[in-house]
């Protein structure tokens, strides 16, 4: 699954901490969350049309990002408050790639871990780390959580464009917003005292 030509890109590898959260808690966020085969089936049917285009998919999202200044915050150098545009170029780069994890649904040890250290990167753990850069220490997790809107809402007219009924593209749209709500939880362990997550 490594696209090895993305910066800081290190799903699968090795290094990675292995997660907290074990393949039976996420059983279980699964079962709470509604998340089926069928969810999986039309997250797979999902990539064909997405993978394509990703950078579309950017525009709009960095679009909101960018022109939302408590958002862009979260890339300001503090010595100037101005955005980091090689920073935003790696992120994008890493998102890009998200686009494709999340439609490919592989729901194994390796994507677990990977999220616990996405959460990482968000938290003060280890934001700025993975690109060396200097800015802001931590993303504030109530905006993580926001987010799952307009990433899920802005994705259906590009999954309209694959051709499928609309019950194909209402099923896959529920998918998506089930797969982030999990993957944002996930990423909130960090911010969460130990034994309560």
């Amino acid at each position: 699954m490594a696209a090895t030509n993305i910066p800081g890109y290190t799903y699968g590898s090795a290094e990675l901490k292995k997660s907290p959260f074990t393949m039976e808690d996420f059983d279980k966020l699964k079962q709470a969350s509604l998340f089926s085969d069928d969810d999986v089936r039309y997250l797979k049917m999902s990539h064909d049309i997405l993978k394509d285009q990703t950078e579309q998919i950017l525009d709009v999202w960095y679009g909101f990002v960018g022109s939302t200044p408590f958002l862009l915050h979260y890339f300001t150098n503090p010595a100037d408050g101005q955005p980091d545009t090689n920073y935003l170029g790696a992120v994008r780069k890493r998102f890009g790639q998200w686009i494709v994890d999340t439609a490919n649904a592989e729901y194994d040890q390796n994507w677990l871990n990977y999220q616990y250290e996405i959460g990482l990167r968000h938290h003060s753990s280890k934001k700025n780390s993975t690109d060396n850069v200097k800015s802001v220490p931590i993303i504030h997790i109530h905006y993580i959580f926001a987010l799952l809107i307009p990433i899920t809402t802005t994705l259906r007219p590009f999954l309209e464009k694959g051709g499928h009924s609309r019950d194909d593209v209402d099923r896959m749209q529920d998918a998506w917003r089930k797969s982030v709500l999990m993957q944002v939880i996930l990423w909130s362990q960090p911010y969460i005292k130990e034994g309560e997550f």
